[in-house]
């Protein structure tokens, strides 16, 4: 198995329907029907969040468990622009419920895991794409 997570999309078929795979799994991607597409996926602004928000998920249980602290559900709201696109950057609202027997303290602290997850890492760094042709 690579240990370098790769992702394949193609687009040849439906106006903006892309399929993408890891090599393991399928998915696609479209745009809503008011933009043209079909609506058969989640939007690319909708995958790019869902990343943000199973890492953010996925890391908290992870830490509550290896601290065995009692987190029986961890849901995320993730919203792109919210309140419209800035004049700079992109704003991404998150708002995590924590559902479980958990102090005061213990929430503090999955609040700064949850701000340490690795995929919000990279949205809050630095981001270099390389692009050439084939």
């Amino acid at each position: 198995m690579n240990d370098i997570p790769t992702v394949k999309a193609l687009s040849n078929g439906a106006a903006y329907l892309v399929s993408l795979n890891d090599g393991t799994h399928e998915w696609a991607a479209d745009e809503p029907v008011a933009l043209g597409g079909a609506d058969r996926g989640p939007t690319p602004h909708h995958l790019l969040l869902s990343a943000l928000g199973a890492c953010t998920a996925v890391t908290l249980r992870m830490y509550a468990a290896r601290k065995s602290w009692t987190l029986e559900e961890v849901r995320v709201e993730l919203q792109f622009n919210p309140e419209g696109t800035p004049a700079a950057g992109n704003d991404i609202r998150r708002r995590i419920t924590l559902r479980g027997t958990l102090s005061a303290e213990q929430r503090e602290r999955l609040l700064q895991i949850a701000n340490a997850c690795p995929i919000h890492k990279v949205l809050s760094g630095e981001v270099r794409i390389a692009t050439s042709l084939a």
